[in-house]
């Protein structure tokens, strides 16, 4: 942004303005211990050249995640994104866009929102799909808070293999609406623990919050516990990995209330972990319960195919006291690179990418398990990630693969303390090679 400084006689003008004699005297309330008693040890200036030059050497220090091998994962994914997205998604009418109050002037928008809650409807297997949420967490501690003002109750139970960032947001969540919350173990196999599960169950539990895969990478099975939920009145809300939806039953075929995820494997980069894009779909009973806003296809005074947002549960549309939630954006770029995506994919080319996650993560694991010393943590099925029982602490691990341009996976310690010490989560996503997985057994073989 250019920036012209004031000359002597405009900064004269404007203390005189406000009827000062100094601009020291601006800072007057600020204790002199804190002021500066000299100039800043600011070189010289520099030229537009030297200072590109400048910031470029700055730039060249830093080894970002692209230019690495990467097997971290735990909600965000280093996935191919084509490059048509990008082109796309950086087209003026798109890039500047702001939220669609007015339909006459905004319909590109309003259709690309619309085809993206079909899209994800269509993902998911139930009848309805908001605008965008923050995030995979935000959305779901919302699914948790419009299943307590569904059913009128305050208990919300879920697993502790849920992702910690969920968990954490849902906390947030829970204090300000006086929720409480009910963790449940996972078992040996690393799935959520049934009998546990059930021995929670009663008139007060609004709703049992379910992630497949779980953050360990361990695919549950919701439809062996949605019976025991539906008989006591809860709901089931299910936090899915879309790309698992590929090759997996979608939350609507085994009955599931709410579902949400994380979408940044849709067409979104890892970037510096986000900026992100929850998603949000729900039965068709409870869409006047849904929080954020719907577009809805319709038609315009001549007849025409239209578009238009229709319901907005928000406090900004409708009274505060009648609002689901405070959530106020549709994260739209993000939403249209997603919308982008998974119609390039198609449900084909959707299809033979989980099906290559799937099977380039069984043979990183197979040649894991053939390390001496590393094994597999749980023996639950699993997607594209998993987590490893390392000989050594997770993070010499993954000190030792940084060594080599490898990000080897996520410390399990840094969420679950020193007994998860020696477990590392590793994710494979169809980026990843036979000679990425050779390098990286290389690691383990060197620090056993």
């Amino acid at each position: 942004m250019p920036y012209i400084y004031h000359t002597d006689e405009e900064r004269r003008e404007m203390l005189d303005a406000i009827g000062l004699e100094s601009e020291d005297q601006l800072f007057t309330q600020i204790p002199e211990a804190f002021r500066l008693t000299e100039p800043l040890a600011i070189g010289t200036g520099l030229s537009e050249y030297e200072t590109v030059q400048h910031f470029q050497e700055i730039a060249s220090r830093n080894n970002p995640a692209g230019g690495m091998t990467s097997f971290l994962g735990g909600g965000i994914y280093d996935h191919i994104v084509p490059s048509v997205i990008k082109h796309l998604a950086g087209r003026s009418e798109f890039y500047t866009a702001y939220t669609p109050y007015q339909a006459e002037v905004s319909q590109g928008t309003l259709q690309v929102i619309f085809e993206y809650q079909s899209l994800i409807s269509r993902l998911t297997g139930l009848p309805v799909a908001n605008a965008s949420m923050y995030d995979g967490a935000t959305a779901f501690a919302e699914a948790a808070l419009m299943a307590a003002k569904v059913t009128r109750r305050s208990r919300i139970v879920h697993s502790t293999n849920i992702n910690p960032r969920f968990v954490g947001v849902l906390k947030t969540y829970a204090t300000a609406q006086d929720l409480q919350l009910i963790a449940i173990p996972h078992s040996d196999s690393g799935d959520i623990d049934r009998d546990s599960l059930l021995a929670e169950l009663g008139d007060e539990v609004a709703a049992v919050l379910v992630q497949t895969p779980n953050y360990f990478g361990v695919l549950e099975a919701p439809w062996k516990i949605r019976e025991a939920i539906t008989n006591v009145g809860a709901l089931l809300v299910v936090a899915v990995d879309p790309c698992s939806l590929s090759i997996f039953r979608s939350p609507g075929d085994y009955g599931a209330d709410i579902a949400v995820g994380e979408g940044q494997i849709l067409g979104n980069d890892m970037s510096f972990g986000g900026p992100l894009l929850g998603f949000m779909a729900c039965k068709q009973k409870f869409v006047r319960s849904l929080p954020g806003r719907l577009v809805s296809e319709t038609t315009d005074v001549d007849g025409k195919r239209a578009f238009t947002l229709t319901l907005q549960t928000r406090e900004q549309h409708i009274r505060r006291e009648k609002a689901t939630s405070n959530i106020c954006t549709n994260q739209g770029l993000l939403a249209l690179k997603s919308t982008v995506y998974m119609a390039l994919l198609g449900e084909t080319g959707f299809h033979e990418l989980g099906k290559i996650c799937h099977a380039r993560a069984h043979e990183l694991a197979s040649m894991i398990e053939a390390s001496p010393g590393y094994s597999l943590r749980f023996d639950g099925p699993y997607f594209r990630e998993f987590v490893v029982r390392c000989p050594v602490d997770a993070t010499t691990v993954i000190s030792e693969a940084r060594k080599v341009g490898i990000l080897a996976g996520i410390p399990l310690s840094k969420f679950y303390g020193s007994n998860a010490k020696n477990d590392l989560l590793v994710a494979v996503t169809e980026k990843r090679t036979t000679q990425d997985f050779e390098a990286f057994g290389s690691v383990l073989k060197n620090v056993s």
